[in-house]
């Protein structure tokens, strides 16, 4: 009997030797693989969709960035401009591609709040896109016709006031990314200022330029060229302070619009289910190309500051949280959905 129980023991003991073999095999395996599939991805081009036309400021930022991915990736990064919709239409198309890490998506946090919040037909939410990393953050640049005569925020408000309905701001589309700031400008100063959506945020701007429209709220790579060509004026940043790209610009703020702030980012999404090893590898490789000194030197001469996530967990919850700020901003603003 005696012998009967050691027996029983050691085979007892032997099976969880076994079963703790197995799970530790099978863990090393499922490393592997996730090793292996991080090795071998991308093996073929890969395509990165942007909700804005090309030539915009949104174009500044993809396309360097997408050139110096394609090098270190070995493989080419395609972008993929699909503008309309105030961008519903690229985040429709991201949320909906296969979870391979073939179909990218470069937004910032609108299509984690604000979209859902004015558009009713847009039904994709938060959950589905994954998180990769931050790229770039930046103020946007308040920026007027010449041909409106007006020079600083305090004259803005005050032609406003005079003549209300009168003066239009023009946008890149209902709920984009600088739609948003235009209504908070005229809720925060009080004043009844028009809203005019384009189909992007260029065209948007040659409608300021050419006296179509009188100010807008534009990226700096968009805005730029337009005012060093004498074509528009800039008359303030977006950002609660100074800007160190922009030192000698004022901010919405100190113009009289109290505690008014707004700033701009971009960053990489994948449709929902990304596999980790994938997402590893993307962030891995943002990180590896926004170190390089020339890239940063180019992302910077467009205005916009090179800003890489900790890490992809890091940049989901930063992102979700900005885009539930964003969206509770648009509707304290007045934004209307079902556009």
């Amino acid at each position: 009997m005696r012998w009967r129980n050691m027996m029983a023991t050691v085979l007892t003991g032997h099976k969880k030797l076994l079963i703790l073999l197995a799970l530790t095999l099978g863990s090393i395996s499922g490393a592997s693989v996730a090793q292996q599939t991080q090795q071998l991805y991308p093996s073929k081009p890969i395509r990165l969709i942007i909700g804005f036309p090309p030539g915009g400021g949104a174009d500044a930022v993809a396309r360097p960035i997408a050139e110096a991915l394609s090098k270190h990736l070995g493989q080419a990064v395609v972008v993929d401009n699909k503008p309309g919709g105030g961008t519903t239409i690229a985040a429709a198309a991201a949320a909906t591609a296969a979870a391979d890490g073939y179909t990218l998506f470069m937004h910032n946090s609108s299509h984690l709040g604000t979209l859902q919040a004015i558009y009713k037909q847009f039904k994709h939410q938060p959950g589905d896109y994954t998180a990769i990393s931050r790229w770039t953050t930046a103020p946007l640049l308040l920026a007027v016709s010449v041909g409106s005569g007006i020079q600083n925020v305090p004259e803005l408000i005050k032609r406003a006031k005079a003549a209300p309905g009168k003066l239009n701001y023009a946008s890149s589309g209902v709920g984009g990314g600088t739609h948003l700031p235009g209504l908070l400008f005229t809720n925060a100063a009080g004043v009844d200022i028009v809203h005019v959506p384009y189909k992007g945020g260029a065209p948007a701007l040659q409608g300021v330029a050419s006296d179509e429209t009188q100010l807008t709220f534009a990226t700096p790579p968009s805005a730029l060229p337009l005012a060093k060509a004498n074509k528009l004026k800039i008359i303030a940043v977006t950002s609660a302070n100074r800007s160190p790209i922009f030192p000698e610009l004022p901010t919405v703020a100190e113009g009289g619009v109290s505690g008014y702030e707004y700033s701009f980012w971009f960053g990489l999404f994948g449709p929902p289910g990304l596999p980790a090893p994938i997402v590893q590898r993307l962030f891995e490789a943002s990180q590896a190309v926004l170190r390089d000194p020339e890239l940063v030197k180019r992302i910077l001469a467009s205005g916009n500051e090179v800003a890489p996530s900790k890490s992809s967990s890091e940049f989901a919850t930063w992102a979700l949280e900005d885009g539930v700020r964003q969206a509770k901003l648009a509707l304290e603003a007045g934004a209307a959905a079902g556009q």
